[in-house]
């Protein structure tokens, strides 16, 4: 029977409501697709095996199990890497050679699962690279294959993916540092024990135990409610640093020492300008929501900024594309050229770890930073709409014609103007609009943000 798969297979990955929209048998016909759709058994030319972890979630073993039949029963082999971060998966796929599956759903509330899908290399599975294929032939249901099956094997890849970040950052010889470190019961508590613990750091854990039902709060560190608890820890320990982690760990967040939370275009323009000292006049990828400040910073270093849409698909397609050595984005996905164009929260976490570990005692994070952070930023606010089109094109009337405006649509609508920009871009997933105002100084951050959610809360 035909079944409705819109509201699971989505633009970048797998996610759904377990068992109501993800159970076994999905994820076994998944598996099965993914081997015929990207070809990787061996008797289409591929590599003849598919790496697959999973994070914390209690529903991960099962599926995983599910996954791995559908992928063994195309005569294809599995390794299964068992717990791991998200960039973890990427390691392994990209050492390896072989296409890889990740069972999370990253910050989603407990009840959710997913997969996060890639090529050889860690090269991503979209909507366009595969993944409407994959939906399409679960749908019509998948050939079955007449062969021998593949063989399941367990590798534990943690200790070499540890020692692989610690390779890329010079970090070894960094001064001794107080670190807050909030793991949100997520896959962070996995996976920062084995890539700090040869690191000169006093560290305050939080929330390390593993848990997929997330008992103290969201392991999704762009909401602020989530970071209450990492600023709180920072100024009570005086702590130089504090870092916050999504659920796999693909994502992190820093607060200074202050208890203030830095923001992620801060991060870009500086692990940008880190990565511009080892590869000169390198290209950098920003999206369209960072700040003014991350192509500036680029440009002063040396390096060519290159603008892109929000979303994991555009930034490492273009990567590709233009041989950039780095790559972020304003919800803290850091993208790193050495680490096969994949993000990864941990190797972030390390560059801003040992940037600071390299200063003289007593230097303060914000102090450093502070050359990095220009301008006043909102952050993303997200107002619920009916119509999410009909909403922009109607701030857009309002805006177009006026002197000293701009509008592009690279990515929803930006509207600029010499000394404040704002960008309105619908959910792909929710009835939601997406605004991001950024200004010289913080009133007239405001005022701009004010009067566009005004226009917005007025259409209804």
């Amino acid at each position: 029977m035909m079944r409705s798969l819109d509201d699971v297979i989505k633009a970048y990955d797998v996610r759904g409501v377990v068992p109501d929209q993800f159970d076994a048998d999905l994820a076994h016909d998944i598996g099965a697709a993914f081997v015929r759709v990207i070809g990787a058994a061996a008797r289409d030319g591929g590599p003849g095996a598919v790496v697959i972890g999973h994070d914390m979630r209690p529903s991960g073993p099962d599926l995983v199990a599910a996954f791995a039949d559908g992928v063994t029963e195309q005569g294809c082999d599995v390794i299964r890497i068992g717990l791991c971060s998200t960039d973890g998966m990427y390691f392994a796929s990209g050492t390896t050679g072989l296409p890889g599956a990740m069972f999370t759903a990253s910050h989603n509330p407990a009840q959710y699962n997913g997969i996060k899908l890639c090529r050889a290399g860690a090269s991503p599975v979209g909507q366009d690279t595969g993944l409407a294929a994959i939906k399409q032939m679960v749908i019509d249901g998948v050939p079955t294959f007449g062969g021998p099956s593949g063989y399941v094997r367990d590798e534990d890849m943690l200790v070499p993916y540890a020692e692989y970040l610690r390779h890329l950052v010079g970090i070894a010889d960094i001064r001794p540092l107080k670190v807050v470190i909030d793991a949100g019961n997520g896959m962070a508590g996995y996976t920062a024990p084995a890539v700090l613990e040869w690191l000169p750091l006093q560290i305050t854990e939080l929330f390390f135990e593993l848990d997929g039902n997330f008992p103290n709060h969201e392991a999704n560190p762009i909401d602020p409610a989530n970071m209450v608890d990492t600023q709180r820890a920072v100024l009570e320990t005086g702590a130089d640093i504090g870092l916050a982690f999504d659920g796999d760990a693909d994502r992190c967040f820093v607060v200074d020492e202050r208890g203030e939370i830095v923001n992620p275009s801060t991060l870009t323009a500086l692990i940008a300008s880190l990565e511009l000292a080892k590869s000169p006049g390198a290209p950098v990828i920003h999206n369209l929501i960072t700040s003014r400040a991350v192509p500036e910073v680029i440009r002063e270093n040396g390096g060519t900024p290159v603008r892109t849409r929000v979303g994991h698909s555009f930034i490492k397609a273009t990567m590709a594309e233009t041989g950039a050595v780095f790559g972020g984005e304003h919800s803290g996905h850091f993208y790193f050229r050495d680490f096969w164009r994949a993000d990864s929260g941990m190797l972030a976490a390390l560059h801003v770890l040992s940037y600071l570990g390299h200063t003289p005692p007593g230097t303060k994070l914000s102090d450093l930073l502070s050359q990095f952070a220009r301008y006043s930023l909102s952050g993303e606010l997200n107002t619920t709409v009916a119509d999410a089109q009909a909403s922009i094109a109607a701030v857009r009337a309002e805006f177009e014609g006026k002197p000293g405006i701009t509008i592009d649509t690279l990515d929803g609508m930006t509207v600029e103007s010499q000394d404040w920009w704002f960008n309105l871009r619908p959910s792909n997933t929710e009835p939601l609009l997406r605004l991001n105002v950024e200004a010289e100084d913080p009133q007239q951050m405001q005022d701009v943000r004010d009067e566009v959610l005004a226009m917005i809360k007025a259409l209804g």
